[in-house]
């Protein structure tokens, strides 16, 4: 650690104690963290935004940046007096979405005015970051006046030799104005957010409305017993991207509704009404004629084939190597001959000889048959033909394009592990659940509530009892499938490089720039390198 000249003050030493505890030294890097999404139309944001414009305004051609970070220590935006700093203070992590708390940046006057709920100004060598010590800064933090929490953390920050003391009562009186304007839009925000509730109940009341803003729960008593904290992950992400029409959404009790969803203010109201219940499998009508099953692996190819038939005979195409190609075909023709079903599992993995001759053997066989495949699409030649004889086809969508699923499944998952009715995953766990791309679909979502019943027996699931990978925050928008792609040829090259964001840009043939702004928007969650 840095010696000072002097004692540290002890707003500076308690600091250094703390990022020392949370397992943080001098040397440890800054330009290798997880990048969270920014909601640029919460409450804090906007009543800011007229601030910072006239502060930047102010400040223009200086050496002084302005940071403003939110309740979680998370910064939402930052304005630069030049061009200049934008590459310097990204070099040390000041990115939109970054979390500068003391566990991962140590000492600084945005992580300790978080802590410490009060102005701190901190001093070059006061840092506990290395990295950060060639800087100054000033904190001071922004409460609710409704609430009376912390909303926020303003912050100046400049290179050490540019440091000024009267910066500090400039950037108090910033906080005053964005608390004022947190305060009459607050105000105003509540009273849109009531008449929007109050207007969708008056339309039929028999129907359960929500409606649900940063800080504000309104339901009526029919949405009270329809609804758990589970539901409100996949509302409060239906209402950063709100559908053009009503959809159906299953609930995490079973429930399938019809919910229409209004964005109003900052937040949105949802009026709910029961559909039909679908009956059987989606897409598949109950005939003797071949079924395709198709798939990414672990999105219920199996579970979905067995649920078409009462009882059949199940070969799996990854066996031919352990029985041999003539014994595994000579049971599945007296099966095809004999069985009322006859399921085949993973038939993408036949060589294309075998492909070929249960192919040959469909046409005239008793027993109703179901295959199951990798995605139809990635199928050609021999087992392009044998799926061909499948004139019904289900085709399942992977995980992450149906993320709103998420808690249901997680519920229905937790019932057959037999998990105790206590243990209840939180809204926030459910979110952070639902930024993550789930390559594995359904069984990897299966290995992580096994890990979480293994660990916890009782009580609420919160994002820190997940595994490390799975920590992220939700999604605020559905991707298309252009960005999707995208995303995910980022997630694969950070992980690749184990994190290293240099490493990865250079990758993927773009600046790092670039990367801190695909990683912002997409909301994705790093690992933590240690090079």
């Amino acid at each position: 650690m840095g010696k000072l000249e002097m004692p540290p003050r002890p707003v500076i030493a308690l600091s250094w104690k703390r990022a020392t505890l949370s397992g943080l030294e001098p040397g440890s890097p800054v330009d290798n963290f997880s990048v969270e999404e920014v909601d640029r139309r919460s409450r804090l944001a906007v009543a800011a935004g007229p601030v910072l414009d006239e502060m930047a305004r102010q400040l223009e051609g200086t050496g002084f940046s302005v940071v403003l970070a939110d309740r979680c220590a998370r910064i939402v935006d930052l304005r630069f007096g030049t061009p200049a700093l934008r590459p310097r203070m990204e070099k040390v992590g000041a990115v939109a979405g970054r979390v500068f708390s003391e566990s991962t940046t140590g000492t600084n006057s945005i992580a300790t005015t978080h802590e410490v709920r009060a102005g701190v100004a901190v001093h070059g060598e006061e840092h506990f970051i290395e990295s950060l010590k060639k800087f100054s800064c000033y904190g001071h933090p922004i409460i609710d006046s409704v609430t009376r929490r912390l909303a926020g953390v303003l912050d100046i920050t400049c290179l050490a030799e540019h440091e000024n003391p009267l910066l500090a009562p400039f950037l108090v009186r910033a906080a005053k104005d964005i608390e004022q304007r947190l305060l009459a839009g607050a105000r105003e925000a509540e009273q849109r957010m009531l008449a929007g509730y109050q207007a969708a109940v008056l339309r039929d009341r028999s129907r359960p409305v929500v409606a649900l803003s940063e800080d504000l729960v309104l339901a009526n008593a029919a949405a009270t017993e329809l609804l758990d904290a589970a539901d409100h992950a996949v509302l409060r992400g239906l209402a950063v991207d709100p559908p053009a029409h009503a959809r159906r959404l299953q609930l995490s009790g079973g429930a399938e509704m019809l919910v229409s969803v209004e964005r109003v203010a900052d937040g949105a109201v949802f009026t709910f009404q029961p559909v039909e219940p679908r009956v059987g499998v989606p897409g598949c009508r109950r005939t003797n004629a071949p079924v395709l099953v198709h798939g990414e692996p672990g999105s219920g190819l199996t579970r979905t084939a067995l649920s078409l038939v009462d009882e059949a005979s199940v070969f799996d195409a990854s066996e031919v190597s352990g029985v041999g190609a003539e014994a595994w075909l000579g049971s599945v023709s007296r099966a095809l001959a004999s069985a009322r079903a006859v399921v085949i599992e993973a038939v993408h993995l036949l060589p294309a000889a075998m492909a070929r001759r249960v192919a040959l053997a469909i046409p005239s066989a008793r027993a109703r048959i179901v295959l199951t495949s990798a995605p139809a699409s990635d199928l050609h030649a021999e087992h392009a033909s044998l799926v061909a004889h499948c004139s019904e086809r289900i085709a399942l969508a992977p995980l992450r394009q149906r993320r709103d699923d998420i808690p249901m499944l997680v519920r229905s998952m937790m019932t057959e592990l037999g998990a105790a009715r206590e243990l209840r995953f939180t809204p926030a766990a459910l979110e952070a659940l639902a930024t993550h791309s789930w390559p594995g679909n359904l069984r990897e979502l299966n290995a992580v509530v096994r890990q979480v019943v293994q660990v916890r027996e009782v009580g609420d699931v919160s994002v820190h009892d997940l595994p490390q990978a799975y920590r992220g925050r939700a999604r605020t928008r559905v991707l298309t499938p252009i960005e999707q792609a995208e995303r995910e040829a980022i997630v694969e090259a950070l992980r690749v490089t184990g994190g290293n964001k240099k490493d990865a840009a250079q990758r993927l043939g773009i600046s790092r720039t670039t990367l801190y702004n695909s990683i912002r928007v997409f909301g994705i969650v790093t690992p933590v390198s240690r090079t």
